[in-house]
């Protein structure tokens, strides 16, 4: 029989998860604060949370969001399924606090994007205890096509998170820049992004991000405010290992400038229009 699963958080991520579970028979049960999206959840034949589950779910922005799922939905399963990025620090918080009330908590950030966690391809990078795995084995086989088991330490997953999205964010910001620098040389934008995606310069990013943006499809799949967030988390890590790291610190600053010119709800995508504002670049708008 299949785990009940609760979905809190139902938003860009977290809706290709719930779909993806009730695709293949999961009993899904949904919350999130914003009543649109848990409609469209319970009309794809989700039902509303009320009552316990198996394993519970998380997939929301930051670490204040998740302790608000733990102090309000925590105590109806068993296990914690905690797949936002967040500090390794509050990951290892939450699990002792779980831990104290006899919750399993597993630390399985993911990667990957919307589209495929609709195909439950997902990238997951988790730890925790052989518990907790066991218990969430049928769910990661459901949602993730690839599982990293970093170690049965919460908290490493998050580390592993953080590593990767800093990357992310550096790609992309580079990418935006070096498409800014295309235009103002008079090349074609779309056979620049092609030529680039063919060659060296290729990143999985680059390729997700800029024919969407060329498009001038800026809707968010990841808003930028949130990249700004996990590209932070990585630089205050290196600083509490008394660190500068300059190629992080200044992909935040371009992401926090990104954000300042009013472009933080939209896709990450729009710190092309960052370039375009700062250097009067040509860019589809």
């Amino acid at each position: 029989m299949l785990p009940r699963v609760a979905v809190i958080g139902v938003g860009a991520m977290g809706m290709g998860i719930a779909k993806t579970l009730l695709g293949k028979g999961f009993p899904v049960f949904v919350r999130d604060i914003a009543a649109q999206r848990e409609r469209e959840a319970i009309g794809a034949n989700a039902r509303p949370l009320a009552g316990d589950v198996d394993i519970l779910v998380s997939v929301v922005v930051d670490a204040a969001q998740t302790q608000s799922v733990i102090d309000e939905h925590a105590g109806r399963a068993p296990t914690f399924m905690m797949c936002s990025t967040i500090a390794p620090s509050e990951s290892e918080r939450f699990a002792a606090a779980l831990a104290a009330r006899g919750i399993e908590m597993l630390d399985a950030p993911i990667s990957g994007g919307p589209a495929r966690s609709r195909s439950g391809t997902l990238s997951m990078m988790a730890s925790g205890s052989d518990a907790a795995f066991e218990r969430s084995a049928a769910v990661i086989e459901a949602i993730a096509s690839k599982c990293f088991r970093i170690s049965r330490k919460a908290g490493d997953g998050s580390r592993m998170k953080i590593v990767n999205n800093m990357l992310a964010a550096a790609n992309l910001a580079a990418g935006c820049e070096a498409m800014a620098m295309a235009s103002l040389l008079g090349l074609d934008l779309a056979q620049a992004a092609e030529v680039v995606q063919a060659s060296s310069g290729a990143s999985w990013i680059f390729g997700d991000r800029m024919p969407r943006a060329l498009a001038n499809d800026y809707e968010p799949r990841a808003a930028a405010r949130v990249l700004l967030k996990d590209v932070g988390l990585f630089v205050h890590a290196a600083r509490d290992l008394g660190l500068t790291a300059p190629i992080a610190e200044c992909a935040r600053e371009i992401f926090a400038d990104t954000v300042e010119r009013g472009y933080a709800e939209e896709d990450d995508a729009a710190v092309l229009k960052r370039y375009a504002d700062a250097w009067r670049a040509k860019v589809p708008r």
